[in-house]
């Protein structure tokens, strides 16, 4: 990323230059950009092609104001960060659901060396909002709720209130490392997000989703209101609310029920 490149990143999230590659710059930078870029899986259900290249993830979050998944999410974070000083490194990680871990790759990282190594991550949905100890195995605590990281073998489970959010590997990939995992995820009709979607974003009451024409605002303390949408409505509220401008709603890419797994 040149010059320019970084202070229309930093502009896009809302977010000052930092005097110094720091503990308190990245807290906030992270905040900010949970606050700014929508977790998002439009491009899914839109037919756009999803690239992980660093200059096709600078293109989409920055020049056209998108979001994106956890790959375009961690991955043009990544590079905002390397480029304003920091030491990162991205991680794959494998999401447990019902006490069962998907594939590698299944889920992006990022470990931010200062001091001591952080756990960053702008890229799960509801998360932690602000970095994690990475070498502390006790539970840690933020807004969004208590957070620890427990041995798993070479590995590491996050926990969220109890419960597995995702299996880290430590060890540290490149961009392209993802590439065939992200093709698939976008593109099967076994992936879970052809079969959803969705556009959320932290606020400051809490967070809000908007999946199809259905509308969620969820507060701090897990109270959810729901409301359908017509669809100029809900065209509305991706520009008001995410500050994405569509010409056309998305047609949920897969709709069938889920092909049955080989034995």
């Amino acid at each position: 990323m040149d010059k320019s490149q970084v202070e229309d990143y930093l502009a896009r999230i809302g977010a000052q230059r930092p005097a110094r590659a720091d503990l308190e710059a990245l807290i906030a930078l992270q905040r900010a950009h949970l606050a700014t870029v929508p977790f998002e899986n439009l491009s899914i259900h839109l037919g756009e092609p999803i690239v992980l290249t660093e200059a096709a993830l600078l293109a989409k979050l920055v020049d056209r104001r998108r979001g994106g998944f956890c790959y375009e999410l961690n991955g043009a974070f990544a590079a905002l960060l390397t480029a304003l000083g920091y030491r990162v490194s991205l991680l794959s990680a494998r999401v447990v659901h019902e006490d069962k871990a998907g594939p590698p790759f299944d889920h992006m990282a990022l470990r931010v060396d200062l001091d001591e190594p952080w756990l960053v991550d702008v890229g799960f949905g509801r998360s932690a909002e602000a970095p994690l100890r990475l070498n502390e195995r006790g539970e840690q605590s933020d807004g969004a709720g208590t957070f620890q990281l427990v041995e798993h073998g070479d590995d590491l489970d996050l926990l969220m209130n109890g419960g597995v959010q995702y299996r880290l590997d430590l060890r540290p990939y490149d961009l392209s490392d993802f590439a065939p995992t992200c093709w698939w995820q976008s593109t099967s009709a076994d992936s879970h997000f052809s079969r959803f979607l969705t556009c959320s974003l932290l606020t400051l009451a809490g967070r809000v989703t908007l999946s199809g024409t259905r509308l969620y605002r969820t507060t701090a303390n897990g109270e959810r209101e729901q409301s359908e949408l017509t669809e100029s409505e809900a065209l509305d509220t991706y520009r008001t609310v995410f500050g994405i401008s569509l010409e056309r709603l998305p047609v949920l890419a897969v709709s069938e029920p889920p092909r049955p797994q080989r034995p």
